[in-house]
């Protein structure tokens, strides 16, 4: 892939864990996430993630419905609930019809995302979860490796996008790496475009790293950004760092 690969713009969404993190390290409410969602959407970005684990270490229950509440007041923003369809996603899909649900396949201790679905493995037990978050007129993404190969198999169980799971880009961001694995993330991106998928990416992306990846892999419509983001608030800010990040992206297209 040649640089400037998108030709559409990459919406940014932010995902709000993290924030939910610091908080539940004390009994005081604070940081709120509704209070930083609201600046981040009042600062530009276009979506809001939550991954709520069934032990509820950061994203709560009812952190989820507050949000999905105060979205309603943001009829154009992208709500993206993340998580395991086996285990408790399904029942915030059902209830609050987001916009799009991304599955995850981690375990309930797992320490973060660490790898995408593997097919033919999981394609049975996923296809009816597809099916029915469809049914209920939410987008489904699948949370996938950058292989090329398994992109055909993702649409062949129904998903309407994938998420690539962009941490080995980030890993070797600024090493003799990163041409090889940005050469493998284009290549996944356009098996899926050719499979008629959307593509999403995320997991250690920054604003150092953000830009390059844009550049050279096609069509990613939107990314999912936390960690670094909620770290980078911390020093510039909630508006500063949206504002930033949303910099980088459109240097992509530059």
């Amino acid at each position: 892939m040649t640089e400037n690969a998108s030709s559409i713009a990459t919406a940014l969404s932010v995902n709000l864990n993290k924030v939910a993190l610091v908080r539940n390290t004390r009994h005081l409410g604070i940081p709120s996430v509704t209070r930083a969602a609201t600046l981040c959407l009042e600062a530009g970005a276009q979506g809001i993630t939550v991954h709520p684990r069934p032990d509820e270490r950061h994203i709560r229950q009812q952190d989820v419905h507050d949000l999905a509440e105060l979205l309603l007041k943001w009829p154009r923003v992208e709500f993206n609930i993340e998580g395991n369809p086996f285990q408790n996603l399904m029942a915030f899909i059902r209830e609050l019809r987001p916009n799009q649900a991304t599955f995850v396949p981690d375990s309930e201790d797992q320490f973060t995302s660490d790898h995408g679905w593997r097919f033919p493995q999981d394609a049975e037990r996923l296809r009816p979860l597809i099916a029915e978050c469809q049914s209920l007129g939410v987008r489904v993404s699948l949370f996938m490796d950058a292989d090329a190969s398994a992109m055909a198999a993702a649409k062949a169980v129904g998903a309407d996008r994938v998420e690539l799971y962009t941490e080995p880009y980030a890993a070797a961001h600024g090493t003799p790496e990163a041409e090889v694995q940005l050469k493998r993330f284009a290549e996944a991106a356009q098996a899926a475009l050719d499979c008629g998928m959307g593509v999403n990416a995320g997991h250690d992306l920054n604003r150092d790293n953000l830009t390059p990846f844009l550049r050279t892999v096609p069509q990613v419509r939107e990314v999912s950004i936390g960690h670094a983001l909620i770290a980078d608030a911390l020093e510039l800010g909630y508006t500063e760092t949206i504002k930033s990040y949303l910099r980088a992206i459109e240097a992509a297209g530059a």
